[in-house]
């Protein structure tokens, strides 16, 4: 195993370090120090742990290890880097520590290669929903707006039935007035007056002139025709008028 150690000493401590521990201070604190730590780092594990397992710490471990006694007893040094090469072994043993190797970062690599497919079935699942959802708003929001539209049609039909129906009923009070007036008018015209007026339009319309010293005894005084009709037509009217009031009471 092979170690390299990369220190500095500080300005301000370079007196007081050479003058306890002398120009070969580096000796002290740092070639006898790296070699017990690694003893004691390499009797705490088995060589399936140095060599495979943790060998990927054992610079930083080291590290830490030398710079905290350099702090406490010799603070002017200043441990930069520690680099430790793998330890020497049997070729047989380093061939099956090697496979050993190769065989995890597989594993590892197939973990990854396992993470990275499950990360995008993950994104293509998300993506997939988020389409779906997409899908469903942008049809409710259709249905919405058909439904809409088919309220908004009902409506201006509603609308338009009424207006039919508040026309046809116009027309029919129209029509109602006008035959109500017309029958008041009627029923106004019922007067001997005018009854005798159009009684004698229709005589004089049908009168016929017979010339001659000899009148037919057929013909009769027009104006006696006239009188009776007319009492007559009073009479009647007299005794409808009689039956209202006798209602009315």
């Amino acid at each position: 195993m092979i170690l390299q150690v990369v220190n500095k000493l500080k300005k301000e401590y370079v007196y007081e370090t050479l003058l306890n521990y002398g120009v070969n201070y580096d000796n002290t604190w740092i070639y006898d120090k790296i070699h017990h730590e690694i003893n004691q780092f390499c009797s705490s594990h088995s060589l399936q742990q140095v060599y495979i397992d943790v060998f990927d710490q054992i610079d930083e471990k080291m590290k830490d290890a030398l710079q905290c006694d350099c702090t406490k007893y010799a603070p002017g040094i200043e441990i930069l880097s520690v680099r430790v090469t793998k330890p020497i072994i049997p070729e047989r043993i380093r061939r099956n520590y090697e496979q050993m190797e190769e065989e995890r970062t597989k594993v590892l690599i197939s973990i990854e290669r396992q993470k990275v497919v499950e990360k995008e079935s993950e994104t293509q699942k998300k993506m997939a929903i988020h389409e779906a959802e997409k899908t469903a708003t942008v049809s409710n929001i259709l249905r919405e707006q058909k439904l809409k539209e088919k309220e908004n049609a009902m409506e201006l039909q509603e609308i338009e039935n009424q207006m039919f129906i508040a026309h046809q009923k116009c027309l029919a009070d129209a029509d109602f007035y006008s035959a109500t007036k017309e029958a008041e008018v009627n029923k106004m015209k019922l007067t001997p007056e005018f009854l005798e007026l159009k009684f004698i339009e229709a005589i004089a319309n049908n009168t016929k002139i017979f010339f001659g010293h000899k009148v037919p005894d057929m013909v009769l005084d027009q104006r006696l025709l006239v009188g009776n009709f007319l009492e007559n037509v009073s009479q009647q009217v007299h005794g409808e008028r009689q039956m209202k009031s006798d209602d009315n009471a």
